[in-house]
């Protein structure tokens, strides 16, 4: 077992669902094999437009021949281990590569930076996952966490061994991940309740909006942004209730089964539609929302 690097863009040409599964070509079979079992970070490129750079984590359950596809492998993910980072990290900061091992002998970024599936230390792990569960400016809850409670970002310290399984420890707790999962997806939504759109900040810097899973966790939902809504508590209590739930092209539909259907249309935001994040990636994936329909919605 061993961290590792997956790199992945959102127009990727390869049949890829980050929080599911990753594909790739033979090349790579033994470095995606050494991760089988742990956990991998997926980078975007640089030259992407707008890089999201190190983005999010995820636990490699195994990998296997595609069925689909002549002589492609698919490294399948653990379900619910998937993990945007509250922060993206970019390839560099002030001391360069914040992944030490693309870097060579003479400490320039050597051909190995470009090799999609690539292995990583738990150096460089450690430091990744650190900067991407750090929040500088965190989101204070509407309810659970206090003002005054200790947040996900630490002082720098010496890299010290155990520090990786404190980090993996991180990546599985349900605290840590609702409040990093609120973090992406009301950044997503501008802290606008996409139904409503309403965005109500309270006295106390408060946005009264809450990160709802569109598929919930209890029913193998991943912490993925495209699995998430931003909604009002009124909002979120209908959706989960099955009262409100979105057609396949974002329109916003009423459960036949509300004992107030007038009133709640009367909450809508003017369009009758899903206010959507700007970014494409971000939006609801038509799987959740399919989900979502069949088995909570009241038809």
């Amino acid at each position: 077992m061993g961290f590792g690097v997956f790199i992945h863009r959102s127009d990727s040409i390869y049949d890829d669902t980050p929080a599911e599964r990753y594909q790739f070509p033979r090349q790579y079979l033994e470095r995606a094999r050494a991760c089988v079992g742990d956990w991998i970070v997926y980078y975007e490129p640089r030259k992407v437009a707008e890089t999201r750079g190190y983005y999010a984590v995820a636990k490699v359950e195994r990998v296997t021949p595609d069925p689909a596809a002549h002589d492609m492998f698919v490294a399948l993910i653990e379900p619910g281990s998937y993990l945007d980072f509250a922060t993206p990290v970019p390839f560099s900061d002030e001391d360069g590569p914040i992944e030490r091992g693309v870097l060579n002998e003479h400490g320039r970024i050597s051909g190995r930076a470009q090799a999609a599936v690539r292995g990583l230390s738990p150096n460089d792990f450690t430091r990744i996952v650190e900067a991407g569960l750090a929040d500088d400016n965190p989101l204070l809850p509407r309810t659970g966490f206090g003002i005054d409670e200790p947040r996900l970002r630490e002082e720098r310290a010496p890299f010290v061994f155990d520090e990786v399984r404190e980090r993996v420890t991180t990546l599985v707790s349900r605290v840590v991940r609702d409040r990093v999962f609120r973090r992406i997806v009301l950044r997503a939504y501008d802290e606008r309740c996409g139904v409503t759109g309403l965005k109500l900040i309270n006295g106390g810097g408060r946005a009264e909006v809450e990160a709802a899973h569109i598929r919930p966790v209890e029913a193998g939902g991943p912490d993925i942004v495209s699995n998430g809504l931003a909604l009002s508590g009124t909002a979120h209590w209908m959706f989960d209730r099955g009262l409100i739930g979105l057609a396949d092209d974002m329109q916003i539909i009423v459960s036949r089964q509300a004992n107030d259907p007038d009133s709640i249309r009367s909450v809508i935001n003017a369009s009758g539609r899903l206010l959507l994040p700007k970014r494409e990636a971000d939006r609801p994936h038509p799987q959740f929302v399919r989900w979502h329909r069949e088995h909570c919605f009241k038809h």
